[in-house]
């Protein structure tokens, strides 16, 4: 039997067998082996590695929440970021010209116990921080130094979370005792108290606000995830609906979480959001910011999909990059990063997410994960061992 072979295009093989080129393979027979050469669907695409850049040590306790400075890597503005801990202090971390990372500030006043939650203004000129003494304190850069223009009080004990509105005209705070209050920013760093919000049924562990409308998310304790609203009355704050479990005789309660909702983020057009919890999911959900914007008002948030089976310990922190990128941070000092699977089918039944890489990251339980506003692959991770870590998300070609 004559048998004509075809010369293949040239080819690279990579150490992983992943195959690259312009060209792909035509079927051909052998005839000593007895196998076919099938045509490749498509490429490999390069692969993900997530590489170090530093370690941030000076903490003396787990570090429990990170905040990047809105204006990082914008304009020239330096890359700055807050963290904050159990050894009741905030730290301000920058990067200098030569690429290290330098504590530049040590706030250890007015807070006498852990702090939980920090949150940079959108001028980046102020950070509000909420501490388990019952207090959130604001600071002011002034400089080479920040002072601590006032303290606001209210809340029974424990403050969880602290997070500006998308103006920087209101703060949100939430705590332990199952409250979220709205704050109104006057002048002279004076603040007042515009609303206290009740509907929780437990501790309150995260707020935050939409990216570009006047709504406040709350996630809690009791699973949930809550929506608020102005319904224009005198700041009369309204819940206008509830992320929860199923339930057909309640409206507007959907496929929620099973177990405490720890944090939520949105996509960069804010028309999508991702929620973490300890029952080991993701959770995503859509919105339609078209009907938000129209004088029809509110468009309730519907589930789109869940990621499940990546997770064998409790996630407490997710952030969604202006890449569409969601990394998650858990208790088994693990971070993983999804990305939507842009298949066909997708269009025909709802989006889905795939794993895109896990990384071993921290000795401890991860508490925070948070992507740079000014270098889109570039990640800060917050864990129990008590150290900050820089991370570069890198595309890698065979």
């Amino acid at each position: 039997m004559q048998l004509t072979l075809k010369p293949y295009p040239k080819l690279r093989v990579c150490q992983r067998g992943h195959i690259t080129g312009s060209q792909k393979l035509t079927p051909t027979f052998s005839k000593h082996h007895r196998y076919y050469l099938t045509r490749f669907p498509s490429l490999s695409p390069p692969m993900e590695t997530l590489k170090q850049i530093q370690k941030l040590e000076g903490h003396t306790d787990r570090v429990w929440s990170l905040a990047w400075n809105p204006l990082s890597g914008l304009n020239g503005h330096p890359l700055k970021l807050a963290s904050c801990s159990g050894d009741k202090t905030v730290r301000i971390w920058e990067r200098k010209p030569s690429n290290s990372w330098e504590c530049q500030a040590v706030l250890d006043d007015p807070h006498t116990r852990t702090v939980r939650s920090c949150s940079w203004s959108p001028s980046g000129k102020i950070l509000a921080t909420a501490s388990f003494d019952g207090t959130t304190a604001i600071f002011q850069d002034v400089g080479d130094d920040y002072e601590c223009v006032s303290t606001l009080e209210g809340h029974e004990n424990e403050v969880k979370s602290v997070s500006w509105n998308a103006s920087g005209s209101l703060l949100a705070t939430c705590g332990r005792d199952k409250t979220l209050w709205i704050w109104e920013v006057l002048p002279g760093n004076e603040f007042e108290c515009v609303a206290v919000l009740q509907g929780h049924t437990q501790d309150v562990k995260m707020v935050q606000w939409h990216p570009t409308m006047e709504l406040l998310f709350s996630c809690s304790y009791d699973n949930t995830v809550k929506i608020w609203a102005d319904d224009g009355e005198d700041d009369n704050w309204v819940c206008v609906q509830t992320l929860a479990q199923s339930n057909s005789s309640t409206v507007f309660l959907v496929s929620g979480h099973s177990s405490t909702v720890w944090a939520l983020s949105f996509n960069s057009t804010g028309d999508k959001m991702v929620t973490c919890s300890d029952d080991l999911t993701l959770k995503i959900w859509g919105t339609d910011n078209g009907k938000m914007l129209s004088s029809d008002g509110f468009a309730p948030w519907s589930h789109l999909c869940t990621i499940a089976g990546y997770h064998d310990r409790t996630i407490f922190s997710v952030h969604w990059s202006r890449d569409n990128i969601i990394a998650s941070g858990a208790a088994d000092d693990a971070i993983r990063f999804f990305v939507e699977n842009n298949e066909s089918d997708s269009l025909v039944n709802g989006p889905s997410y795939n794993l895109l890489l896990k990384k071993k990251a921290h000795d401890m339980d991860i508490n925070s994960v948070q992507w740079c506003p000014g270098e889109n692959r570039l990640l800060a991770s917050a864990a129990d061992d008590g150290t900050i870590k820089i991370w570069e998300l890198t595309s890698v070609s065979c």
